[in-house]
């Protein structure tokens, strides 16, 4: 009777799986979280592209852009450079339950004017007390000429918060009361 090889006494898909776990804690350490992770330049996150409008885009289209993106929010330019913004707390605030027709009102009457933005070399602390301290959600991310590179928002920040720590997010066990609470309450 021939002896069983190592690939006959275990199936292939566990070996993969152990192989790609034995990959991953080999592999280059993952950096720590201390006070210089928070001076690292916004540009290490893994923030998006932006998504732009005109002045004379209408509501309409620009929420259906945001909801075909899954944005929260779209950038309004004119000539290359920022000149707004216009957010879903916008459209709350300054679109719904008024009495103005979407589809003819252009995003510049109800877009946030001048929008606060930094360069992707600003520091991620930087960032973060600027969206505390404003309310903001979305930080618009621009160039020494003032153009639209690049969206923050605090989606981003977690994110990269959260590979920082890996083990203690990702090994969290589930919590089903967390995911369907037993009230919903619209947040």
């Amino acid at each position: 009777m021939a002896e069983a090889l190592p690939s006959d006494l275990y199936p292939r898909e566990g070996l993969v799986e152990e192989e790609q776990i034995i990959e991953e804690r080999s592999g280059p350490a993952r950096k720590a979280f201390d006070a210089r992770s928070l001076q690292e330049p916004i540009q290490v996150l893994p923030f998006a592209s932006p998504l732009s409008v005109t002045r004379t885009t209408s509501v309409a289209e620009a929420i259906r852009m945001m909801q075909e993106h899954h944005v929260g929010c779209v950038l309004v330019q004119e000539a290359d450079r920022l000149v707004g913004i216009f957010t879903e707390r916008d459209v709350l605030n300054k679109v719904a339950g008024s009495a103005q027709d979407p589809a003819q009102t252009p995003v510049e009457t109800v877009m946030t004017g001048d929008p606060e933005v930094l360069p992707v070399e600003a520091s991620i602390s930087f960032a973060l007390n600027l969206m505390s301290e404003g309310g903001f959600r979305h930080l618009p991310l621009v160039d020494e000429a003032h153009r639209p590179v690049g969206m923050l928002s605090v989606k981003h920040v977690v994110r990269y918060l959260a590979e920082l720590f890996p083990e203690e997010v990702l090994n969290l066990p589930p919590q089903p009361e967390l995911l369907h609470p037993g009230q919903v309450d619209g947040g």
